[in-house]
């Protein structure tokens, strides 16, 4: 099974150490697959992905019902990292960086129906967009238009980025929609 294999893996004995397990759901019915960072202190504690209130902002965000967001069925939560990174001088760590190539090709190929890819911040967008991404993560996400049906790149949902999104009205007025508009038709 691939999820004792991740928790297994020499590279997350760290986490083991910690009693953490990977968070991520995944299903081969999957239709969205929502790509984010990694797990906050709140999710790997609960063990439950999202479980704070960037997870309730970007469930409203997505126009879902907690009961469809957390459906692998229905949703994949795929973070760039299964496991909290700890504690930096501003926010968490980030991801490590060799985390999702070697876990991410094979969970994505076993989710045959994906038709929405989510991609929340920049660790998210530089990997998954690649050169198509912009030179920033607000450029990035102001031309979401440029990356639709298949995929559409967010701002994180924290609290937090009340600024960002007080700078730059077009995400909720532009970006916002689209984003329920595809979610809609990937569901």
């Amino acid at each position: 099974m691939l999820r004792a294999e991740i928790t297994n893996h020499p590279s997350n004995a760290w986490a083991v150490e910690r009693g953490y397990e990977p968070i991520y759901t995944a299903s081969p019915r999957s239709r969205i697959v929502v790509i984010g960072q990694a797990p906050g202190r709140l999710a790997q504690e609960s063990r439950i992905p999202w479980n704070d209130a960037s997870g309730v902002k970007l469930r409203q965000w997505m126009g879902v019902t907690d009961a469809q967001f957390y459906d692998p069925d229905t949703i994949a939560l795929l973070p760039m990292d299964f496991y909290y990174p700890g504690k930096a001088a501003h926010g968490d760590l980030p991801p490590r960086p060799d985390f999702a190539p070697l876990w991410h090709p094979r969970l994505l190929a076993l989710m045959p129906e994906l038709r929405l890819t989510i991609l929340i911040g920049s660790y998210a967008q530089k990997y998954y967009l690649g050169a198509t991404a912009k030179k920033n993560l607000t450029e990035t996400v102001r031309a979401h238009g440029e990356y639709a049906p298949e995929r559409i790149p967010l701002v994180h949902p924290s609290p937090l980025n009340f600024r960002w999104q007080a700078k730059n009205p077009w995400f909720e007025t532009d970006v916002l929609p689209a984003l329920r508009t595809l979610v809609a038709a990937a569901l």
